[in-house]
């Protein structure tokens, strides 16, 4: 849209640190983000959708409206989204209090697309941020990332405590600047025990093998 980039620029302009971009996300990694989600994905929530630049991709990938869920924090972004996306459900609020608020009854989501300046936060909000995100995400599902940065935005330490691996989906060398989407989900073989990620014990572990594992590249 061509008011866009001044309504990104002043966002920007009155809180960098939250909006973390000067301008919306371009085509070539609105593509990237949304590449692995189909009609049959829903419901989505959707994290930071700024100006609406996923969530228009998201509905030509055939998601529907009403199987989307925006938060956003930016009360200006989240007029637009309201006016933009009738049939979707726009909550205004911050998304480190995900697990504070019962959006879903249960957890049916089948993936997370996130436009947060993940880099910007600290460790304890990046936590609480995936962490609540996760608990609507159901067996199998995602949450996808894309970053500015050259690795994952997502610390080692914030995926282990979480038990959950990150895997680079693939670079959008045409985006302005130049971005990177990771793929983030539960790992394998895991459970919680009394607040500490551990193995099955049903699955042996070899000897000395790290049962933690940092961001991987795509096969």
């Amino acid at each position: 849209m061509p008011n866009d980039f001044l309504s990104f620029f002043l966002a920007w302009m009155s809180s960098p640190r939250r909006v973390g971009a000067i301008a919306p996300s371009g085509a070539a990694l609105a593509d990237l983000i949304t590449r692995e989600i189909t009609a049959s994905t829903g419901p989505i929530l959707e994290l930071g959708p700024g100006t609406g630049a996923f969530t228009y991709k998201l509905l030509k990938r055939g998601v529907r409206q009403e199987d989307l869920t925006l938060v956003e924090f930016g009360s200006d972004f989240m007029k637009l989204l309201q006016v933009r996306f009738p049939g979707a459900r726009v909550l205004w609020m911050d998304a480190a209090r995900l697990a504070a608020h019962r959006l879903y009854d249960g957890a049916p989501v089948g993936a997370v697309v996130s436009g947060l300046p993940l880099l910007n936060m600290s460790t304890r909000k990046v936590v609480s941020i995936v962490g609540g995100a996760f608990s609507y995400i159901r067996p199998g599902g995602a949450f996808y990332q894309f970053t500015y940065g050259m690795s994952c935005p997502v610390p080692r330490p914030v995926l282990d405590r979480l038990g959950l691996r990150a895997k680079l989906v693939d670079r959008a060398v045409m985006n302005v600047p130049p971005a990177a989407v990771y793929r983030l989900t539960r790992r394998p073989q895991m459970k919680l025990i009394t607040g500490s990620l551990a193995p099955d014990a049903s699955t042996p572990v070899a000897p000395g093998r790290q049962t933690s594992r940092d961001c991987t590249t795509a096969a």
